[in-house]
């Protein structure tokens, strides 16, 4: 890798603040100072800049605690971004792993592992992923085997021609619905409520896969373990 891209993977410089600061006879490679931004860098290869030693960020794999109000966003818009909320170098570079919806709340996962996002998003692998949904009107009784029967047989959402995979429905009262998807589509929670003639007026994502948030409050992030993250290879 040039010296020059290192600098700018490894602090907040651009690559033309890069070079400056290289101009400036503020980098040393292996103890001796040097001003060549093509010079190749090999991993073994100790770099400081005025001084502090620097290294390459590498792969990272987050779960977020979602709170309401944070956009699962690159861009900046009206609301924080999910990235805003974790504390890691060079974090704006975490892609979410499917998004939330601003005003839905609950598990996140993010990387900057494009092939680990993939395994974990592509409706092939049928990850399970469990929501709980607070409905506008009670589902029970005919009304509520209907549902369940529907949900697992798929439904065919509004503007679309497939319909959606099996889905588990379980009601833990009249207005609360736990339910369990293997896709993600566009509002899927709320569309497929909808389809019933209800409406979902608060939305939590409890698990994808076999994490859960466990005990992490809202607005709170840790890395995963190893064995977490090659649960999905």
């Amino acid at each position: 890798m040039r010296l020059d891209r290192f600098l700018a993977e490894t602090t907040d410089l651009t690559r033309s603040l890069a070079k400056k600061a290289l101009h400036r006879g503020e980098v040393s490679v292996n103890g001796e100072m040097t001003k060549q931004s093509a010079l190749h860098v090999e991993p073994t290869d100790r770099v400081e800049w005025d001084g502090r030693p620097l290294s390459l960020v590498g792969l990272r794999y987050v779960m977020l605690h979602k709170p309401t109000e944070v956009e699962c966003s690159a861009r900046r818009g009206l609301y924080p971004r999910a990235v805003d909320l974790i504390d890691l170098p060079k974090a704006e570079r975490l892609q979410t792993v499917g998004r939330l919806d601003v005003d839905t709340t609950g598990l996140v996962l993010l990387t900057d592992d494009g092939q680990w996002s993939h395994r974990v998003t592509s409706p092939r692998r049928r990850c399970a992923k469990v929501y709980r949904a607070t409905l506008a009107e009670p589902l029970e009784g005919e009304a509520m085997e209907a549902a369940r029967t529907r949900f697992a047989e798929g439904i065919l959402l509004e503007g679309e021609d497939k319909p959606t995979l099996p889905a588990e429905l379980i009601m833990n009262s009249p207005y609360d619905a736990e339910l369990t998807l293997y896709e993600g589509r566009y509002h899927q929670v709320r569309r497929m409520f909808a389809a019933l003639g209800n409406r979902v007026v608060a939305l939590h994502r409890e698990s994808i896969g076999t994490l859960s948030l466990g005990s992490l409050g809202e607005g709170e992030w840790r890395e995963l373990s190893t064995a977490e993250i090659e649960a999905f290879n």
